[in-house]
């Protein structure tokens, strides 16, 4: 085999990696935003800033999972019982270019720290939604 036929195969190696790759991201997204409970998302760490992702909600969590990443496990993951909504409000100018259009921001507290998510306001409806659904404390079986 000469150099040409060497470089060729090295090329023809590569390129297939990155379509696996490629592919394996779409089948990771598709299956994110085909599952029940789950919803575009962007969160803000306060050192960090905005990050885009996508939540889900399980019974007794609210996961968030990075957007770009191959990773099925969740980045950040919140105990239901622990979250507390404090409102929403809408974008700053500087915010709207870190996060998707036509989104509002929503503050919660976890465990005594502010945590700022992006989402649409029917998203919203849901998150706000689903945390009043969760039982009462002392009465539930996990709270």
């Amino acid at each position: 085999m000469d150099g040409v036929g060497i470089a060729f195969i090295t090329l023809a190696v590569l390129f297939a990696l990155l379509v696996l790759a490629v592919g394996a991201f779409c089948l990771r997204r598709y299956q994110l935003r085909s599952a029940l409970g789950t919803f575009d998302a962007s969160i803000c760490l306060p050192p960090k800033g905005w990050r885009m992702g996508v939540c889900r909600y399980t019974d007794k969590h609210l996961e968030w999972l990075r957007l770009v990443s191959l990773s099925p496990r969740p980045r950040y993951r919140y105990l239901r019982s622990s979250l507390e909504l404090k409102g929403w409000r809408n974008p700053t100018e500087s915010e709207k270019t870190r996060i998707q259009p036509g989104a509002i921001i929503v503050s919660l507290t976890y465990e005594g720290q502010e945590l700022l998510l992006a989402m649409k306001y029917d998203v919203y409806a849901g998150l706000s939604s689903w945390l009043e659904a969760g039982p009462v404390i002392g009465i539930g079986t996990w709270r």
